[in-house]
Parts: structure tokens; C-alpha cells; sequence
């Protein structure tokens, strides 16, 4: 998954408009322009399309945790230079408040399972032996689970309809 299809999904899904989108970018101390964020959300053949930084996606999910748990005290996390799914995975976990549990049910909703250990393994640091990478189906899962949990089967109709 492009870190594109990502805001794009987090968007729909959650039901932000443009000024929301600045509003959770603002929520992680960064100024973003409507322009910036519809040429990244826009069609990736589309004209004015542009690509979204590794940085620019982990700066939306810090201000979405911002947004959604309310800002810590102190220093706020550095946005990561390079994201990974599991990265992108463990901040909407973060930001929605979910334990394994939670996303497990989640994820059952698209049919899609894993165990308790499985899920941890995207978690762990990538140096621990029980580290497993996040591939592209498992975040797609998780995100088309949440969709689905938000907006209802007939949302996922919608979104295959636009393509």
C-alpha cells in the first residue's frame, strides 16, 4: 500500500473532510495546505496527484492519536523518518484505543484471522526474534475491517464503485 492509500482509506473511513485532514495535521505541529492535502489524496494517474512522504503519513498519525487520545504533556513523538505498515498499523491501534482483542473482532469482520501471538508479532521491535513484518493484506484487512465497523457493509461497495 502507498502511503497515498492510506490517507485516502483513513479519510473515508473516518468520514474527514479537507479541513479535518488539516485540522489532524495541525494536531502534530505541522501547517498543511488544502492544496497539499488534495493533491495527495487525489487518484494516482490523476493530474496534480502528488506523493505523500513516509514523514508527511507519520505526522497524520501522530496528530490522529493527538486528535482522537489527546495531546501527552511534554515533548510530542518525532515523526518517523521511514514507516512501515506495522508502524502505520501499531498508530491506528494507538489512536482508536484498541487492544488485541479488539482488533482480532475486527478483523473477523472481513474474514480474516489471526491469533493473539500473530498480532503481537507485528508489534515487537524489529530487532526481537518474534518480530513479523505487516504485509500490504493484513493492513488492508484492518483498514477495510474498520471501514466496515464505521460505515457499514454497503461502504465497501461504494469505494469499489469509484475505482
Amino acid at each position: 500500500m502507498t502511503n497515498n492509500d492510506v490517507l485516502r482509506r483513513v479519510r473515508y473511513t473516518f468520514d474527514l473532510n479537507d479541513s479535518e485532514m488539516i485540522a489532524i495535521f495541525a494536531a502534530a505541529d505541522c501547517e498543511v495546505t488544502r492544496e497539499q492535502v488534495c493533491s495527495w489524496l487525489k487518484g494516482d494517474e490523476a493530474e496534480g496527484y502528488k506523493s505523500c512522504s513516509d514523514e508527511q503519513v507519520a505526522i497524520f498519525l501522530n496528530g490522529f492519536i493527538n486528535q482522537k487520545r489527546g495531546k501527552k504533556e511534554g515533548e510530542q513523538a518525532a515523526p518517523e523518518q521511514k514507516i512501515t505498515n506495522n508502524i502505520i498499523f501499531r498508530k491506528l491501534q494507538i489512536a482508536l484505543n484498541l487492544k488485541a482483542d479488539d482488533v482480532l473482532e475486527l478483523l473477523k469482520l472481513v474474514d480474516f484471522r489471526l491469533s493473539k501471538h500473530e498480532l503481537s508479532a507485528f508489534f515487537r521491535k524489529v530487532d526481537h526474534k518474534h518480530y513479523r513484518e505487516c504485509k500490504d493484506q493484513v493492513l488492508r484487512n484492518f483498514l477495510q475491517a474498520l471501514q466496515i465497523n464505521l460505515r457499514g457493509v454497503e461502504s465497501l461497495e461504494e469505494t469499489t464503485d469509484e475505482k
